[in-house]
């Protein structure tokens, strides 16, 4: 999956934590893109089984979208603390955090997770 990909699916996902129904006109919202990239993105993520939408135009993501969504949603989280904690302010920790979540490996997130954790 790509990083735009991996971006609409936590976006999903975050909008989904904070109200009850997800549209595309939310995700454009959000995500501050057009009408038009997200009306591409959609269907896309539907072929690939990322999400579902009902007849209501609502969109929910599916048990493999929901795992990449979660999956990036924890890096972002984990990462903006990291740099936070290094004396980053919070915005520019969270767009740094934004940036870095599809890019850093499994096996050196899993260590920045760890070093975290024991830091309380």
């Amino acid at each position: 999956m790509r990083e735009s990909g991996e971006m609409y699916l936590e976006t999903i996902l975050v909008l989904s934590l904070r109200q009850s129904a997800v549209r595309a006109i939310d995700i454009v919202d959000e995500m501050k893109f057009s009408k038009a990239s997200v009306s591409r993105a959609m269907p896309q993520l539907r072929r690939g089984g990322y999400i579902d939408v009902d007849g209501d135009n609502h969109i929910t993501l599916t048990e493999k979208g929901r795992a990449i969504a979660e999956k990036i949603y924890e890096r972002h989280q984990v990462l903006t603390k990291m740099l936070m904690a290094v004396g980053v302010d919070e915005a520019t920790a969270a767009a740094d955090a934004c940036k870095i979540e599809h890019d850093i490996s499994d096996v050196t997130f899993e260590a920045v997770k760890a070093h975290m954790k024991k830091r309380g």
